[in-house]
């Protein structure tokens, strides 16, 4: 045997050989596991809550006015809340205590019946003006020398009768209800139509045509405080009816003013209207209604 291998075979060589080899046999192995697929559902991962939303309550719906009251709404003015309650603006002023009637807010709710009525209105007549005397006019005297063969006492003498007067087309009179006349004389160009919004009667005319009242009344608006209206007159006749005469090229009545059935209260013009004419309205507690209902025939 070669030396060098009897060298390795040696007791002293041998042995640590042998001690390795065991303690490598007994050292623990880390074992090799096969790769495992995962067969199960995907589960995904929970929702988060829904964060809590704050549901404000509907607002209430504005409570109705009382009656006698009226809420104010967008592009309102005091003149045409009157208008539409038959009532006088200065009135309703007043009844509200507004010390600019130009003030008014959207929401407010005012008064627009005296403090202390009913919503139901009684038809009491506006006191009207005092009648003016009716006398004979006196014959004018002639500076003539007398003749000189007067008629002898006892001879019947001719009287000439003064001639008719015009017919007027005045309504007849209605216990309650105004006795109406025509508040001009021209064609009537277009009808009243509540569903086109056309609350009166056009009447043509000419610039400066006399404008009268249709009814005993007292003047409760002379101005152009209304849009579309222009120069305006508004007459009460009583508690019920009131009636409005528009576009004048002048007026000739004040507020307040007592007028007679028939009086020249305006001269006709075209203020806020596409030619000259007479817008006139009838309305009975403040809604409007057909003025050729209420006006007599024209002869």
């Amino acid at each position: 045997m070669n030396a060098s291998v009897s060298r390795l075979f040696e007791p002293a060589r041998v042995l640590p050989l042998v001690a390795l080899l065991v303690l490598a046999a007994c050292a623990p192995t880390k074992p090799h596991r096969a790769p495992v697929e995962d067969r199960s559902p995907a589960v995904a991962p929970p929702a988060a809550a829904p964060k809590p939303v704050d549901v404000k309550p509907p607002a209430p719906a504005p409570e109705p006015a009382r009656p006698g009251f009226y809420t104010v709404k967008p592009g309102d003015t005091l003149i045409r809340i009157a208008l539409d309650q038959g009532q006088s603006w200065r009135d309703v002023a007043r009844w509200n205590g507004l010390d600019n009637p130009n003030l008014i807010e959207v929401g407010q709710v005012l008064r627009v019946l005296p403090p202390g009525a009913t919503d139901v209105a009684a038809t009491r007549p506006v006191a009207p003006a005092p009648a003016a005397e009716s006398r004979p006019l006196e014959p004018a005297r002639s500076e003539a020398k007398p003749a000189t063969n007067p008629l002898p006492a006892g001879a019947p003498v001719a009287v000439v009768a003064p001639p008719a007067p015009q017919p007027v087309a005045i309504a007849p009179a209605v216990e309650g209800e105004p006795a109406w006349a025509w508040p001009a004389s021209g064609a009537v160009t277009a009808p009243f139509d509540e569903a086109r919004n056309i609350k009166g009667l056009s009447i043509a005319g000419k610039p400066g045509d006399p404008v009268f009242a249709a009814a005993d009344g007292r003047v409760m608006y002379a101005g152009s405080g209304l849009r579309g209206y222009g120069n305006m007159v508004i007459v009460k006749h009583n508690d019920t009816y009131l009636t409005a005469y528009a576009h004048n090229q002048s007026l000739l009545v004040k507020e307040d003013q007592v007028v007679k059935r028939g009086q020249q209260i305006a001269e006709m013009g075209n203020t806020d209207a596409d030619g000259v004419k007479l817008h006139f309205e009838i309305r009975r507690k403040g809604k409007p209604v057909d003025p050729a209902r209420l006006l007599p025939p024209r002869p």
